[in-house]
């Protein structure tokens, strides 16, 4: 007979024991947190698929596992000021600290936190535009000099946006041409230019989506690293952005780890906590990045919307300490 003739007496059975599984899997997965099954696993929330929830974040959380490498964007907890979030980040043990002015790198590494990444020239006036090229060259090559400076791996870089009637092919290789330009000084430092690919759908907040990014195809993005042909030019492989653009995020991470040299997470819809009310499971992606043998920083930047941020910076450590 059918499996799809069965009757409903007869699924039953196997339908709670589908349900048991997952319900376990998932208390096993939070129970590392130690964060009770009761939270958020039952035959009603397996749904929930091993999300973190909110009610997670306890005030005496400290980083456990360290398989990842923490890092944290400041700009996302404005107000809040540098050495009042370098002490959390401390508290907590978070590794690194990125998305700040370098006036203050001297003072996070006297926290103990090291700069993951380093920036340079922003994402809308990018090489895509022959006209901002001495501008980003100028930039990066600053960049290069801090990175060396504070033992940063990595800086950053960004295409810019479309620049009206230019073919998508004559963008490309403006940015090639300029990216080219200080690849060199980039390789004999040993440090990665890492390109962020945007997503341009998002238009209701100017930090959650870019419309008119031209590296808004994480899969062109790619492209582009190829072409660059250099150990020293990866990908900023981040979540957020590429679940909106393209998706298949777990597939996209096997298929390309080796081009990427930095992650950055948060959640989705609305780039808030990377918590169970969103639609990304951050977990199995985190594990799958470490399955690639990636040894990076992967870094919060989600915008909080909690009462407390501190709150949310420790959920997100929460999330990341897999």
């Amino acid at each position: 007979m059918s499996p799809f003739n069965k009757s409903t007496s007869e699924k039953q059975p196997a339908a709670r024991h589908r349900r048991a599984f997952i319900a376990r899997t998932c208390a096993a997965g939070l129970s590392a947190f130690g964060i009770s099954a009761g939270m958020s696993v039952g035959a009603g929330a397996a749904s929930a698929a091993c999300q973190i929830p909110m009610s997670s974040s306890k005030d005496e959380f400290q980083i456990a596992n360290r398989r990842i490498r923490q890092s944290v964007m400041g700009w996302c907890y404005k107000p809040m000021d540098e050495k009042t979030l370098f002490d959390h980040c401390a508290k907590i043990g978070i590794e690194a600290i990125e998305g700040i002015d370098s006036k203050f790198y001297p003072e996070a590494i006297q926290k103990g936190l090291k700069i993951a990444l380093v920036g340079s020239h922003g994402f809308a006036t990018g090489p895509t535009d022959r006209s901002n090229h001495a501008e980003c060259i100028a930039k990066l090559t600053k960049g290069i000099q801090l990175a060396v400076e504070f033992n940063a791996p990595s800086v950053i870089t960004f295409t810019g946006m479309r620049v009206k009637d230019m073919l998508d092919d004559v963008a490309e290789k403006n940015c090639l041409n300029c990216w080219k330009q200080v690849i060199e000084l980039a390789e004999s430092k040993k440090i990665t230019l890492v390109l962020e690919h945007l997503n341009s759908r998002d238009s209701s907040h100017p930090m959650k989506g870019h419309p008119g990014y031209f590296g808004d195809d994480v899969d062109r993005c790619f492209e582009l690293v190829k072409r660059m042909d250099s150990p020293y030019f990866k990908l900023l492989f981040d979540v957020y952005h590429v679940q909106i653009m393209n998706g298949d995020v777990i597939r996209r991470i096997e298929k390309n780890h080796a081009m990427i040299g930095h992650y950055h997470t948060a959640g989705c819809p609305g780039r808030g906590e990377m918590d169970d009310t969103q639609e990304i499971n951050y977990p199995p992606i985190l594990n799958a990045i470490l399955k690639t043998g990636y040894k990076g920083f992967v870094a919060q930047e989600f915008i909080p919307t909690w009462k407390d941020p501190v709150q949310s910076l420790r959920h997100g450590a929460i999330v990341m300490d897999v």
